[in-house]
């Protein structure tokens, strides 16, 4: 379903600004990422928020000019961009397309699925359509989904090196797990090309206006973009982006949405904008709370869901 009006219309800049100071109380339920260094560094007070309409407008509100990294949110990027450039059937032999009820990085579901990633959304199946970007280092991989997403969106996405050196300086053994399973059931080729490409690729950093113009790739028709491959990222962003909790948030949100470990959200209003938000205290599903009820209060009262 894509609204038939202009929703973001009656949003004002005193609204915006009272949704992000009740947020702010929010993000003191949650907690920092341990398991990353830097994340564990970040400031739990910061909350960002970028809109970007269909039709040229604008909002935001809070620690705008804060970069960080996308992390899982690149997910559907890289979704997209490899469905654009590989095609669905070279796409879905390497990843399904079904929801977990386990959390994002679960080696169980994995290996229940035979090693056969469940859906994109999830470390598995990122790790999975990594291994398939051109190129043979992940500096490399990672630079031309960045070019093309810069290009096409016109945003101003930038490795993160500080991000990407925090992320090696701990072996994540669970990553390297899944990595095995994949090798095993021949879904990638190389252990650590994956992982260094996927790692890459986790530490594209922009602001929550460059998500926010990257959204619209999702969100209005482009010349790049099939609306096919559009309505599959979508989709697969409402029923996995938000791993065990996609279901609740379908029914609380209602519209296409994916998280990261960082503190970034990116949802998709079909036909009509895109939201960022950026907060990094995150809730047991890995999501931001403060995002999340930011997204919920938004939504809510602009009736954005596309269930109507």
């Amino acid at each position: 379903m894509v609204l038939s009006f202009t929703p973001f219309a009656a949003l004002t800049q005193p609204q915006l600004e009272s949704w992000v100071a009740q947020a702010k109380v929010y993000a003191h339920a949650g907690r920092l990422p341990d398991y990353i260094p830097l994340l564990a560094q970040a400031d739990a007070e910061l909350i960002a928020i970028g809109i970007r309409t269909t039709e040229g407008q604008g909002y935001v509100a809070g620690a705008i000019d804060q970069p960080f990294a996308l992390m899982s949110v690149v997910k559907p990027l890289l979704l997209l961009f490899l469905l654009e450039t590989l095609g669905w059937d070279a796409v879905f032999a390497r990843v399904g397309i079904d929801p977990s009820e386990q959390p994002f990085h679960s080696l169980a579901q994995l290996n229940a699925d035979r090693g056969f990633p469940r859906n994109p959304m999830l470390n598995s199946g990122a790790i999975a359509l990594a291994a398939m970007l051109p190129g043979e280092k992940g500096a490399e991989r990672c630079e031309t989904l960045r070019l093309w997403l810069n290009q096409a969106a016109g945003s101003r996405f930038v490795l993160d090196t500080a991000m990407l050196a925090s992320v090696r300086s701990l072996r994540n053994e669970v990553n390297r797990a899944i990595a095995d399973v994949l090798l095993r059931a021949g879904y990638i080729n190389h252990v650590e090309s994956a992982l260094d490409t996927y790692n890459h690729l986790c530490c594209l950093a922009g602001t929550v206006t460059d998500l926010a113009q990257v959204g619209l790739l999702l969100a209005q028709p482009n010349v790049q973009v099939q609306s096919i491959h559009q309505r599959a990222t979508n989709a697969l962003m409402l029923t996995c982006g938000l791993y065990e909790a996609s279901g609740r948030f379908a029914v609380r949100i209602g519209l296409p949405t994916k998280s990261g470990v960082s503190g970034a959200l990116l949802s998709i209003v079909p036909g009509h904008g895109a939201i960022a938000c950026y907060s990094p205290t995150l809730d047991d599903a890995g999501n931001s709370i403060a995002g999340l009820f930011f997204l919920e209060q938004l939504t809510q009262t602009l009736n954005l869901s596309i269930f109507g």
